[in-house]
C-alpha cells in the first residue's frame, strides 16, 4: 500500500455488511466520509442504497429489531444507540440477528 493511499483510507470510515444486507448493498464493505453520528451514517447508506435498504434497516424512525450495529466491535447498545457518535476512522458493521451459514 502507498502512503497516499493509507492516508486517504484513514479520512474514511469503513462500513462492513454481513448476511442479507448484502443483496440490498452489493457489496462487503464501503468506505464514507465521516458523519457526525451513526443515525446520519445510516441515513447517507439508505439514501445511497435505496427504499430496500431503508426498509430493512429501520422501523418507522427506530433501528429495526432484525439488525445489529457495532461501532468498533461494541453493540451499539452498550454506547448510545443511533445517536453514538463517529469518528473518521472508525469500523462499522451491520448485521442481521438471524444469519445462515
Amino acid at each position: 500500500m502507498t502512503a497516499l493511499y493509507t492516508i486517504i483510507r484513514r479520512k474514511n470510515m469503513v462500513i462492513k455488511f454481513f448476511a442479507f444486507i448484502r443483496d440490498y448493498t452489493g457489496s462487503k464493505e464501503t468506505n464514507m466520509s465521516s458523519c457526525p453520528t451513526l443515525r446520519e451514517l445510516l441515513y447517507k447508506l439508505c439514501s445511497k442504497y435505496g427504499k430496500k435498504f431503508s426498509e430493512k434497516l429501520f422501523t418507522g424512525e427506530s433501528l429495526s429489531e432484525e439488525i445489529i450495529i457495532l461501532v468498533n466491535g461494541r453493540h451499539i447498545e452498550h454506547l448510545k444507540g443511533l445517536d453514538t457518535s463517529l469518528s473518521e476512522n472508525d469500523e462499522i458493521s451491520i448485521f442481521t440477528k438471524v444469519a445462515g451459514g
